[in-house]
Formats: structure tokens, sequence, C-alpha cells
């Protein structure tokens, strides 16, 4: 409901409607004109009580209390009960809540103000004589009115003070049990907290064995149970992640390991493979060479077999000039014999010579000393040919063993060209087998090449894999680490792997 709405059901609940306005209006001066000398009385009587008095500092507060008072009354006076009024008399009543006036004396106050109001009000409208004086009984009546209307304000603020106190002492009461369940509740918020921080500072520890107790308070048993399952499944978890860990760990570690192993293997492989390749080029380039030195072999076969044949003419004209030569000595050996028996009589002639001219004394010196001479000559005759006859049968048997070794010779020649031919056919047919063995090699030398490029590429990744493997494995650590905080329930742990060395 507006402020308006509870304005109009007021004055209609007080029957105070236009009319009853219009005669507050009528007497607006008489009200006006009586009102200082009321509130002169009204803060008189203020003064003289300790308990209202304590409610102004000095006169001047007190002066400017009255002055705000009159201009209230001057629109009561008009009978102007609007909004300005209901805004005047919140203001009011929000002052006096604020300073702690309590109604009975606001109350009170306004019998006094009312009966010196209504006084002098009275007075001044009470009926004159004829005369023009006042009619006696105004002063008597006056304060009747006055006694009336005390009375009645005395019962409404008992009425209402008793109102105040027991809606105070109800407010008092709700507060208070209000009071008692927030103490009980903040009692049990305390005890549900303590569960709370001590169930946080375990899981700070990393203690997942850790309970809320079943005490808890009733209202906070849902975080209680949440906690708990939260905690079990956390441990559960915890410890399937140490298992897992420590199983994904020691995979790690033989992942790292077959890594590690695989790129020192491929690295091997790789220098392998670089060393058959360059064998291979190696071999390529020898058997390239053996191919071109076969058919090189090829030509000197032939020239060798050519060769052969010409030796093998040779031999024969050498068998034939061996004949010569055999020939030749024996006429040799023929003469020789001649000179033997020339040297024979010349020594018979020279003996008979020297036997004459020692007969003939000193005629016969002269001829002496020349027959010694001829008999010396004919000597170193018959010795020189007696050495040419051994000579020539020396030579006679050196011709014989020279024709059989050259016919030996010319024999072991024509083997040598039946041979060469042999040796022609076999070499055309490994320059041709080395041909294709050459060709062969090329092509597998370039196999190797390939292989040695995709054993580079897989050194490369696997030399990858075992730093991801080893990376993985650091990770697994330090998870293994972090979880090792946490403490589960028995039975949970499981164990961490030990390490192992990282192969070479």
């Amino acid at each position: 409901m507006s402020s308006e709405d509870q304005l109009g059901r007021r004055l209609d609940f007080m029957q105070l409607d236009g009319e009853a306005r219009g005669r507050i209006a009528g007497m607006e001066k008489s009200i006006l004109g009586a009102l200082p000398g009321a509130l002169d009385a009204f803060y008189s009587q203020v003064s003289a009580f300790p308990e209202t008095k304590a409610f102004f500092s000095n006169a001047a507060h007190m002066d400017g209390a009255k002055n705000r008072q009159i201009s209230h009354w001057n629109r009561i006076a008009k009978g102007q009960f609007d909004q300005d009024y209901v805004r005047a008399v919140t203001t009011v009543g929000q002052i006096h809540a604020k300073i702690g006036l309590e109604p009975r004396w606001y109350i009170g106050g306004y019998a006094l103000l009312l009966e010196n109001l209504l006084a002098k009000v009275l007075d001044e409208r009470w009926p004159k004589s004829r005369f023009g004086g006042k009619l006696p009984g105004a002063a008597e009546r006056g304060a009747e009115i006055g006694a009336i209307v005390k009375a009645a304000l005395l019962d409404m603020d008992y009425a209402i003070s008793v109102y105040l106190e027991a809606s105070e002492a109800a407010r008092l009461k709700v507060e208070a049990e209000a009071r008692a369940v927030e103490e009980a509740k903040a009692k049990e918020r305390d005890k549900a907290i303590g569960y709370v921080g001590s169930g946080m500072a375990a899981l700070a520890r990393g203690d997942l064995t850790h309970r809320m107790a079943d005490d808890m308070p009733a209202e906070y048993a849902s975080i209680r149970d949440h906690f708990n399952d939260a905690m079990a499944k956390l441990g559960e978890m915890v410890a399937s992640i140490k298992t897992s860990s420590s199983a994904i760990a020691a995979s790690s570690q033989e992942i790292n390991s077959g890594a590690n192993d695989l790129s020192s293997r491929t690295e091997q492989q790789a220098s392998a493979l670089q060393q058959t390749a360059a064998t291979t080029e190696e071999l390529t380039a020898s058997v390239k060479s053996s191919a071109q030195s076969s058919r090189e072999s090829v030509t000197l076969a032939d020239n060798a077999s050519a060769v052969a044949r010409t030796g093998g003419e040779i031999v024969k004209d050498a068998i034939e000039a061996m004949a010569r030569i055999e020939g030749a000595s024996k006429k040799i050996s023929e003469i020789t014999s001649v000179i033997d028996g020339i040297a024979f009589q010349t020594n018979l002639l020279a003996l008979n010579a020297a036997v004459e001219a020692a007969r003939a004394g000193d005629a016969g010196r002269g001829f002496a000393v020349v027959a010694a001479e001829v008999r010396a000559l004919a000597q170193r005759s018959a010795e020189a040919a007696k050495d040419i006859t051994a000579l020539i049968g020396s030579s006679d048997t050196e011709v014989v063993e020279g024709v059989r070794l050259v016919r030996q010779a010319g024999e072991t020649l024509e083997k040598i060209v039946e041979a060469s031919m042999q040796v022609s056919s076999t070499v055309n047919e490994i320059a041709a087998a080395a041909g294709e063995q050459a060709n062969g090699i090329d092509e597998m030398a370039r196999t190797v090449s390939h292989m040695d490029e995709m054993t580079q590429s897989n050194a490369a990744l696997a030399e990858q894999s075992a730093a991801s493997a080893r990376a993985l494995l650091d990770q697994i650590e330090r998870l293994n680490r972090l979880v090792s905080t946490f403490r589960t329930a028995e039975g949970q742990d499981a164990p961490m792997p030990a390490r192992r060395s990282r192969a070479a």
C-alpha cells in the first residue's frame, strides 16, 4: 500500500474528513495565536525533567526545535494533511528514533501542549455576553477538556508503551531465541568447519585415508558424506595412478632401454652399411677394373698364342740350327784329329832334329833351338787340339741336350698355344661374366646406398624415439614423486620400480 493510501485510510478511520479539516482551518488564527504560549509552557515542563531536558544541549537548541514545531503546526492549522505533512511527520519520527526519545515523552508533551492550546482556543472562542464580555466558565471548561485530553493521552501512552514493551520483549525473545539458534548453529558450524579444516589439512598433507567423523552436525552431514566419498575416490584414483605410473615407468624404462639399444644398433648398422657401401663401391671399381683387365687379358692371350706359335717356328729353326752345329762340331773334331796327328808327327820330327843337332855339336846348336821351339809348339798344338776335342765333345753333349730341350720346348710351346687358346676362350667368358657382375654389383651399390639413407633416417628416428622415451620416463618419475606424497589406504599403494640405468 502506498504512503498516500495509508494516509487516506488513517483520515477515514478518524473521520478527519473535509468538513473536520475545514473546522481546523477555521480555527487557524486561534491555534497559531495560542501556539507560542502553549509551546513555552511545554518546553518549561521539558526543562523541569532531566529525562527530557537531556535531549537538548542548550536553550538555542530548544528554541530551534520550538520554531520547527511552529512551522509544522502552521500546516496542521490549515488542515493540510498531504504528502508534505507525511514527509514532515516521518522526519520527526526518524529524529526521535535517532535520539532515543520514547513515545511516552512525546505523548505526554502533546498532552501538555493540547491542554494549553485548547484552553487558549476555548477561551478565545468562548461565547460572549451581549454586552461584549465573556461569559463565565470558559477556563473551567478548558481545564475539564484538558483533563480529558490528558487522561485519553495517558491511556494511549500506557497502551502504546505496553504494546511497545511487549513488542520489544517479544522482539528480544525472538532475538534471544534466534541468537540461541544462531549460537547453536555457530557451534555446529564451527564444529563442521573444524572437521572440514582437519580434512583439508589432511588433504594438504596428502593423507587420503582421513575421514570426517560420524558426529558431524546433521545440517552438514552431506558435506561429510561428499568429503568422505571424494577422499575415498581420490584415494582409489591416486592408488590407481601410482599403479599405472609404476607400470608405465617400467614400460617406459623398457622402451627407453629398447630405444637406446635400437638407436645404438641402428647407428652400428648405419656405420656397417656405410662401410659396406664404400666396400661395394671399391668392389664395383675392382670388378670393372677386372672386367677391363679380362678384356685386356683376351688380347694378351691372343698375343701370347701368336708369340707361342712364333716360338714354335723359332724352335724348329733352332733344332735345324742345332743339327747344323752338330755337323760343324763333327767336322771340327775331324780337323782337330788331323791337327793332333800333325802335332804328333811334328813332335817326332822335332825330337829327331834335336838328336841330330846334338850329334852336330856346336854347328847344330841353332838348329837345336829351333827344334826345341818346334817341339814346344807341337806340344801346345797337341794340347790345344786335345782341349778343342774335349770342348767339341762337351759341345756335342750340350748340342744333343739342347736339341732335346728345344724339341721339348717346341712341344711345350705347342701345348702353350693350345692352353693360350683355351685361356683366351676362358678369359672371354670371364670378361663377359665380369661385365655382368659389374652391372649387378653396381645395382647392389645403389641398393646399399638407398639402404644406407633409410638406415640413417631410421637412426634419426630411433634417436628421437629414445629421446621421447627418456622424456616420458622423466615425466613418469615426476608424476611418481607427486603421487608419492599422498598416503592411501593399506593395500592401495603400489611399489615404485627402481629406475634402470639407460642403455649407452
